[in-house]
């Protein structure tokens, strides 16, 4: 054998010995990784089974304490959600799932299924309407809340899908399964909060804790300023404490995966009940609590891929509600929790019911038939410990976006007020001598026929409408604000308050348009002609979709 061929030979057994050495440490390193994986599991089966046990004894405990009325009911909702996800860690949902559509298909689906196409839609929409009238004229009057004023909140109701269906880009080719499905669940979800006593202490109990929340806050700023600093109750003291440690809490949420499962969980509902898409579900669901940007952030692999149909959902969900973020400050304005909270649920079906009539999809999406939030690639965090400094650093920049857009709108509403009070006083126009025309006033009269069709009672009426007008121009920050602060406004009847509350509960505004068209247009920069494209469309259809609340709000209230 010749030395080249000796050497090669050598080489090979090195490789070959080589080869098996590192297979033989792979199989050392499978083995030690699987012997950890072991004892992690078992480690987690029991923190599983004292975490149950505990509740079980926190539920019981509650059962006995509160069984003549409903203070049980909230321990045992926790009780049971706790126990179902821990049951489902060990079987899979499919087990259940799979019995229950196959029960539904053979049961509803079947009735539904047998009756003539245009029957069914007519069936859908006279039982929707059926309900929205029972609802609205059985329960008893009060002061303000009379039938008459009911109606016209319905009547109001009728105008807004009327305008939807007449500016429609396409008609023939809105969905109305999703319209009569969406409004249908929209007024049952307000029913069950407002009309139901389980529905109104599930969500007292959700704004108690968003309340409780706020404490937890100050005592931050209490601790970096003084504790009379927290009883100054400034803006820039109680509300962007709470902003910036809620953003850094929903970071965490989502660095451990909860904030997606909650979401996915939360959004297939409404993909299997209206028929929307994985994407348009998903950012729907998510909007109440990420808000217009981070909802979007994830969907952002299949953003490219999106239909305008979708592009317009998407940015009429961050337009039609508010962001958990800003609900915290807003309730520590003293507004209404559960009007707040309610609404952000409401907006959910809202949102979908009004952009599919307004703009309905005409091509295939790629996201039909799941629900799925990718992997964010571009999550660093490297613990849960590192992911809330980054969300406490979020906050501090969204805190102080917030603090510096507020200072410059109102201090240009106030610019744009001398400038028509000036111009005015050569007119005449002044009250006890003072100038009287304003940005508020030239609003309240343009949105005076809107406060009227959400059932706002007659002497508020330009009031409610400044509000609309100020919310749409400015923000809902500068409304909410003038709502909570104003003496006029606190004047007001509880019905227009609560209904106002209702109606500036969204991000509809031409600030929010800006920042809609540049975070999605820095995600995908090829879409950028699209998304400005359907803006415009989608900013008037998440307006009309807080209106929408607004009116089943007026048809609900009583008290």
């Amino acid at each position: 054998m010749s030395d080249q061929a000796q050497g090669r030979l050598n080489i090979e057994n090195e490789r070959a010995s080589s080869d098996n050495a590192g297979h033989g440490l792979a199989q050392d390193t499978a083995n030690e990784e699987s012997g950890n994986v072991n004892k992690i599991s078992k480690w987690k089966n029991f923190a599983q089974l004292f975490i149950w046990l505990l509740f079980t004894a926190w539920w019981i405990a509650g059962l006995i304490l509160h069984r003549h009325d409903y203070g049980w009911l909230i321990p045992f909702l926790v009780y049971l959600a706790i126990t179902l996800r821990i049951i489902f860690n060990f079987i899979p949902v499919s087990y259940v799932m799979r019995p229950t559509r196959w029960l539904y298909n053979n049961s509803l689906v079947k009735i539904y299924d047998t009756m003539p196409h245009k029957l069914r839609t007519c069936f859908a929409a006279l039982l929707t309407i059926a309900v929205i009238c029972v609802g609205s004229f059985v329960p008893e009057e009060s002061v303000d809340n009379t039938r008459g004023n009911r109606a016209i909140s319905i009547l109001g109701l009728a105008v807004i899908l009327f305008v939807l269906w007449l500016t429609s880009r396409n008609r023939k080719c809105i969905p109305w399964h999703t319209v009569i499905g969406g409004m249908l669940t929209q007024f049952v979800m307000a029913v069950f909060v407002l009309k139901t006593k389980a529905g109104y202490d599930i969500f007292n109990f959700i704004s108690y804790l968003a309340r409780a929340f706020l404490g937890f806050a100050d005592q931050g700023t209490a601790f970096v300023t003084d504790e009379a600093v927290v009883k100054l109750n400034y803006f820039i003291t109680s509300v962007v404490p709470a902003i910036i440690f809620f953003i850094a809490v929903v970071q965490s949420l989502y660095h451990v995966g909860f904030l997606q499962w909650f979401i996915v969980k939360f959004a297939t509902f409404f993909f299997w009940t209206l028929r929307v898409s994985g994407a348009e579900a998903t950012v729907a669901a998510a909007s109440p609590f990420l808000g217009q940007g981070e909802s979007v952030m994830l969907i952002r692999p299949f953003v490219e891929y999106l239909t305008q149909a979708e592009i317009h959902q998407i940015m009429c969900s961050g337009f039609a509600t508010i962001a958990g973020s800003v609900l915290v400050g807003y309730i520590s304005l003293g507004l209404d929790a559960q009007a707040l909270v309610s609404s952000c649920i409401m907006s959910i079906p809202a949102s979908l019911t009004v952009s599919k009539m307004r703009y309905p999809e005409t091509e295939e999406t790629i996201t039909s038939g799941r629900v799925h939030i990718p992997k964010d690639e571009n999550e660093k965090a490297t613990n849960v410990l590192h992911a809330f400094s980054n969300g406490a650093w979020l906050g501090i920049k969204i805190g102080g976006t917030i603090v510096a857009v507020l200072l410059s709108i109102i201090s240009m509403i106030g610019l744009v007020n001398g400038l028509l009070g000036w111009w005015g006083r050569y007119i005449n126009i002044t009250q006890d001598g003072d100038a009287y025309l304003s940005l508020q006033l030239i609003m309240g009269y343009i949105c005076y026929p809107i406060a009227f069709l959400i059932g706002v009672p007659r002497q508020d009426l330009l009031l409610v409408g400044q509000l609309i007008g100020i919310k749409i121009i400015a923000n809902e920050f500068v409304a909410f604000t003038d709502l909570t602060q104003g003496p006029e406004y606190l004047a007001m009847s509880p019905r227009s308050q609560i209904i106002a509350t209702y109606a500036l509960c969204g991000f509809g505004n031409l600030g929010s348009l800006g920042v809609q068209i540049g975070i999605l247009s820095q995600i995908a920069p090829g879409r950028a002609g699209d998304v400005s494209r359907v803006a415009v469309s989608a900013l008037f259809s998440g307006v009309l979709s807080t209106l929408t609340s607004a009116s089943i709000a007026g048809m609900l209230i009583t008290s």
